[in-house]
C-alpha cells in the first residue's frame, strides 16, 4: 500500500467511513474507487511539483470542465433545439453549463450560485450570466438571507 493510500485511509476513517464495510452500496464504492485512483496516481511516481498540477488537471477533466478558455467557435456547440421543443438553442460541448440562445447570446447557467446562511446553495434563473469569448467559466457565490418564518 502506498503512503498516499495510507493517508487516505486515515482521512476517510476520520470522516466516519467504515473501510471494512461489507454492505454493497455507495459508501463502499466510493472508498474502493478512491483507493483505485490513488494507487494509479501513486504508481505514476509524481513529485511534489507534478502531483498538484496533474491532480488539478484530472479534477477539471473528471468534472467535464475545460482546461483553457472557451472560444465560442462553431465547433464548440451542440444543437439542443430538439430538447427544447424545436426552439433554437445550443450547449457548449466543452463546458456543459454554457448555452447559447436563438439570439446568439451565450450565457453560463452557473455564473451565480446563491448561498444561504446555513451554507446550502442553489441556482435559479437569476444564476444566468451572459458571457463574451474567450471565456473562462467561473462561479460567483452570492450570500443571501434565509427565509424568515
Amino acid at each position: 500500500m502506498s503512503q498516499l493510500v495510507e493517508h487516505a485511509k486515515r482521512e476517510l476513517t476520520a470522516l466516519g467511513y467504515d473501510l471494512n464495510d461489507k454492505e454493497d452500496g455507495p459508501n463502499k464504492w466510493i472508498v474502493e474507487n478512491l483507493f483505485e485512483l490513488l494507487e494509479v496516481f501513486s504508481r505514476q511516481g509524481h513529485s511534489g511539483s507534478s502531483a498538484p498540477y496533474c491532480a488539478k488537471m484530472f479534477e477539471k477533466l473528471a468534472l467535464f470542465e475545460p482546461l483553457s478558455p472557451l472560444t465560442g467557435d462553431d465547433d464548440e456547440w451542440n444543437d439542443i433545439s430538439d430538447m427544447q421543443g424545436g426552439e433554437p438553442g445550443w450547449q457548449n460541448n466543452r463546458c456543459s453549463h454554457v448555452f447559447k440562445g436563438a439570439d446568439g447570446r451565450a450565457y453560463d447557467i452557473d455564473g451565480r450560485v446563491f448561498r444561504e446562511p446555513d451554507g446550502c446553495c442553489y441556482t435559479s434563473r437569476d444564476s444566468r450570466v451572459y458571457v463574451t469569448f474567450p471565456y473562462t467559466p467561473k462561479t460567483e457565490y452570492i450570500d443571501v438571507q434565509g427565509e424568515t418564518v
